[in-house]
């Protein structure tokens, strides 16, 4: 499906990856409803792509919770009277931290964005989807989807999680005309990105990509019809490495593990402050 055909929901839509999905989305011909949490900023992506006209609408929702999903599916299906044809499931939440140092609220919250959220959400704009002569659903994922990280376990499980859910989404959808799409970005420069996480990267020669690269590369992914795509090298050749010799990634990332404690203990502790 060509850029010029889509009516695309985008969650996670008021910064960050999602806000550069709008951007290339819309560059590219596509009407685009932005969604996210914060109304103020969601407003001021909206202006960046010519305020609020026919190809472009926004609606402020906390995804986490029924009401909030509710209030998403009523916009898609108000907007223009022909609801949308592309799902884009992006938003997403990070905590980095040692396991035993994340408390009960920060994991079930990652679970809640990072997992339950597309879930549900999917399923009740399904029905939207199904009404459309063609349409497509895109999981937003990430390298460590495939590849388990320290440092990120709970957001590791997440995204393992998503890549699953979108595997056998995509096979419970063969005899439809709805594509199923995943994309694993690996590290991006996103406000989501603990300081401490930019530091171990850079300590760790970990490249980092602007949100504007990655989109090009998703929004491509998309509109070639492509299943899924790991972005970004060495990342998609440790993740082939990691499915077929594990033990040889466990090794490498044991090296790192002083480097990765020292930075998340950090992170906490910087968290900790904030609160």
């Amino acid at each position: 499906m060509k850029a010029a055909a889509m009516r695309a929901l985008i969650t996670g839509a008021s910064g960050g990856i999602g806000r550069a999905l709008a951007q290339e989305l819309h560059g590219r011909g596509a009407s685009v409803l932005l969604v996210g949490r914060n109304a103020q900023a969601l407003e001021s992506a909206a202006q960046e792509l010519g305020g609020r006209p026919a190809r472009v609408e926004w609606c402020a929702a906390d995804l986490a919770t029924a009401a909030g999903r509710a209030r998403v599916v009523e916009a898609a299906t108000r907007w223009g009277g022909s609801g949308v044809n592309v799902l884009v499931n992006n938003a997403g939440l990070g905590d980095f931290g040692m396991l035993d140092e994340l408390d009960d609220a920060a994991i079930e919250r990652l679970f809640a964005i990072n997992a339950i959220a597309p879930v549900q959400l999917t399923r009740a704009l399904l029905p939207q989807l199904r009404a459309q002569p063609v349409g497509a659903i895109l999981n937003i994922g990430s390298v460590f989807g495939s590849l388990g990280y320290p440092g990120f376990t709970a957001y590791s499980a997440t995204k393992f999680a998503l890549r699953g859910f979108t595997e056998a989404l995509r096979r419970e959808l063969a005899d439809s005309k709805i594509g199923v799409h995943y994309f694993a970005p690996r590290a991006t420069q996103t406000g989501m990105n603990a300081s401490a996480v930019d530091r171990m990267n850079a300590e760790l020669k970990v490249a980092m990509d602007p949100p504007a690269r990655v989109a090009v590369a998703a929004c491509a992914m998309l509109e070639a019809g492509k299943t899924s795509a790991v972005f970004g090298w060495p990342e998609r050749l440790f993740v082939r490495i990691n499915a077929l010799l594990p033990r040889v990634v466990d090794g490498s990332l044991r090296k790192q593990l002083p480097v990765i404690r020292r930075h998340a203990a950090a992170a906490v502790a910087a968290r900790a402050t904030q609160s």
